[in-house]
């Protein structure tokens, strides 16, 4: 990997000048992301700040044979970001050019490098926000390179749904122009989708438009709390019944809600508890909605606890929402977490939830459960000392049975953390005789494996020991 370094950093230096950065601080601030135990420390760090930049990158890559992996915010949570040991990480927050926004298409081009929370501040004032909402400020070409969903993709959809067109690189040289502004094209292949969710193993994203949608009128939220889990559960698949499209519907149990609360300074019942978001276009559209959550919560046994109606209160209710993992690592100084992602269809959730509540007790194990339940998403929050190996253990086994599971009931093993390193033992029973042709896509588009090698559709006998270095991460 490191041979040649001298030859291959030296051609970056001489193209890219004081872009190329070999400090300890830059190394060290790319060899870990947010989810993963490793620590995986880049020969180099380059900060591009342009389509150029990138370009330049990938040619030394190419003629020296170093591999290269794009970095966004380090927000991932399954190892997506990490380069390999020694090479090249392509950082491309300096890509971080925004567009004029287009109020009649509602469209506007970003540099991959943009991060969500900021376009949203530069959006408002045009009565238009970028749905997609993971929690983490993420960066729009990580969130493309993993299509991202979060809180709101019930109603919006995740980023392959909000992701109009792309510009993206290759190790070729190419630059390929992919989808368009329109809202709809029955022209050729849709190459622009293949890169989505690829995680930077087929080419790099350096430029995306987005799709935008206008600032809700009028929103409420609400908070139901439920007697048990599986009623809070089954109360989320009738509201979905009756009609109710939420902007947002999320579920929290009894110990995420008493983590917020002693980190927030709240005061919320300790109880399963449904967070919900309506939207309309008056106080008669949200009102109607609201009742049918009410009437969905009061068939199963829950009650509303709490509503607001003003963006200050409602902005408080989803910050709390949004700070469930930093509530939940502060109940558990010098605990290390890993995060449980399964996407299953809706029919087979109630089912899901139970099989992992018995899994966890199984084990001897007690993790919060949370979920964008509206879309069937479901998220435990295991954690552990980190040198208690018996422990991570049995983590692995309940992560593992759950992932199985979901791939058996028709759902994924990743609804929305991609599959980096983690996840890539379960695609062969995901996706079967598909996986063989990802792998051939991957090998037309990166023939020599530079491209984040190892990731996505690479060999899962190559995954290291999670536990392999937990220790620097504390």
């Amino acid at each position: 990997m490191t041979e040649g370094r001298g030859n291959w950093l030296t051609a970056l230096r001489e193209r890219l000048g004081g872009r190329v950065s070999v400090q300890s601080g830059d190394l060290k601030a790319h060899a870990r992301d947010e989810g993963t135990p490793y620590t995986w420390t880049p020969g180099t760090v380059v900060f591009a700040q342009s389509e150029a930049d990138v370009l330049a990158t990938l040619a030394v890559a190419r003629e020296y044979g170093v591999p290269v992996t794009p970095w966004g915010a380090g927000t991932s949570l399954e190892g997506a970001a990490l380069p390999v040991p020694g090479a090249i990480s392509l950082d491309l927050s300096g890509l971080d050019t925004v567009g004029a926004v287009d109020p009649l298409g509602f469209t506007v081009t970003v540099g991959p490098g943009v991060r969500r929370v900021a376009l949203n501040r530069r959006l408002r004032p045009h009565g238009l926000f970028f749905p997609v909402d993971p929690g983490a400020d993420a960066s729009l070409g990580g969130m493309a390179a993993t299509n991202a969903s979060g809180t709101t993709t019930v109603r919006y959809g995740g980023m392959r749904e909000n992701v109009a067109a792309l510009r993206v690189a290759l190790l070729d040289g190419r630059v390929l122009s992919l989808g368009s502004a329109a809202r709809k094209s029955s022209s050729g292949y849709a190459l622009k989708h293949l890169f989505i969710g690829s995680e930077g193993t087929l080419g790099v994203i350096t430029a995306l438009t987005l799709r935008l949608h206008p600032l809700p009128p009028v929103t409420a939220s609400v908070q139901l709390v439920f007697p048990d889990v599986a009623s809070a559960v089954q109360a989320s698949v009738t509201a979905r019944g009756l009609g109710v499209t939420p902007e947002r519907l999320e579920f929290v149990d009894a110990q995420t809600v008493r983590a917020v609360n002693r980190h927030r300074d709240r005061h919320d019942p300790e109880a399963p508890t449904l967070w919900a978001e309506v939207a309309g276009r008056d106080a008669a559209d949200v009102e109607a909605g609201l009742a049918l959550l009410r009437e969905a919560a009061q068939l199963h046994g829950g009650q509303v606890v709490g509503e607001a109606r003003t963006p200050e209160a409602q902005g408080a209710l989803w910050a709390a929402r949004h700070g469930v993992y930093d509530a939940l690592r502060a109940a558990w100084p010098g605990h290390t977490t890993r995060i449980g992602d399964v996407c299953v269809p809706l029919p087979a959730l109630a089912e899901t939830v139970a099989l992992a509540l018995r899994l966890l007790e199984e084990q001897g194990l007690s993790a919060p459960l949370v979920g964008h339940i509206g879309d069937g998403n479901l998220h435990l929050l295991m954690h552990a000392p980190p040198d208690d190996a018996a422990a991570w253990a049995r983590i692995d086994h309940v992560l593992h049975d759950l992932a199985t599971h979901a791939v058996a009931v028709g759902g994924t093993c990743t609804g929305e953390h991609g599959v980096g390193l983690r996840k890539r033992p379960y695609l062969r029973a995901e996706h079967g005789a598909a996986l063989d042709v990802m792998r051939d896509v991957k090998t037309l588009f990166d023939p020599r494996g530079l491209l984040n090698p190892g990731k996505v559709v690479g060999d899962p006998e190559t995954l290291p020991s999670w536990r392999n270095d937990v220790s620097t991460r504390l």
